[in-house]
């Protein structure tokens, strides 16, 4: 799979649910997430590769299509709620990603990939281990934060993790508490709670039994009937 610019998905879906649930399409929206969690449980099954990203809390929604399972294995709670990005050598480290090659190298790889003939996953490993490139994490990177992480983000409500952030920025002004602090204030509150059950109920569940649940959560995310975030 290949992103056309800076994304793989930039949105558009989003924008067509929301006029079919003006339009009172609701039929058409639940065909839309059928298809969308078959989709994902398949590539699942399959052991493909797939991409994710979890800007949800901004839409007013939850982190879905199985990624609830992801984070849960990760900083999930700092990621979900925040939607912060995670770059290249970040995603090695959290175990996202195998491989990393500057951009410069992507038309090379492509072309290699193009001529195997193989269905071997070593031999696929091989050939893009010629290509890789070794990175570190910056002196910046969130996950040299991951004491204060732990400390802020296990509490047990939102507004336990805001308050915990804000006495951090009392105590030590740090740029990166209030950053944190304002990317969760811009989020949907609604959207906020749901994504931190979510994710640590994910922490107890099959990556089948999250699908499963996302899909009930996202019907009822666009049903209007609890809150009109979306």
């Amino acid at each position: 799979m290949k992103g056309s610019g800076r994304a793989f998905c930039a949105g558009g879906d989003i924008v067509s649910l929301y006029h079919m649930i003006n339009a009172g399409k609701m039929e058409d929206c639940k065909e839309f997430f059928r298809t969308l969690y078959t989709y994902i449980y398949i590539l699942g099954t399959c052991l493909k590769p797939h991409v994710f990203a979890t800007p949800e809390t901004l839409i007013g929604f939850h982190p879905d299509a199985g990624v609830s399972f992801f984070l849960s294995h990760l900083p999930g709670e700092y990621l979900g709620l925040t939607v912060e990005k995670l770059n290249g050598a970040e995603m090695i480290s959290c175990g996202l990603a195998t491989h990393y090659a500057h951009s410069s190298k992507l038309a090379l790889i492509e072309e290699q990939l193009g001529k195997l003939d193989t269905d071997d996953p070593s031999v696929i490993e091989n050939s893009l281990e010629k290509y890789s490139d070794l990175v570190c994490l910056d002196n910046i990177s969130v996950l040299h934060r991951i004491e204060i992480l732990d400390k802020c983000f296990s509490h047990d409500t939102v507004e336990e993790i805001i308050d915990s952030l804000e006495s951090e920025t009392s105590k030590t002004s740090d740029a990166w508490c209030i950053s944190t602090l304002r990317r969760l204030k811009e989020a949907s509150p609604l959207g906020l709670k749901v994504s931190l059950k979510s994710i640590r109920e994910g922490r107890f569940q099959t990556l089948d039994q999250c699908l499963i649940r996302e899909y009930r959560m996202s019907l009822q995310g666009i049903s209007n009937q609890i809150s009109r975030d979306f």
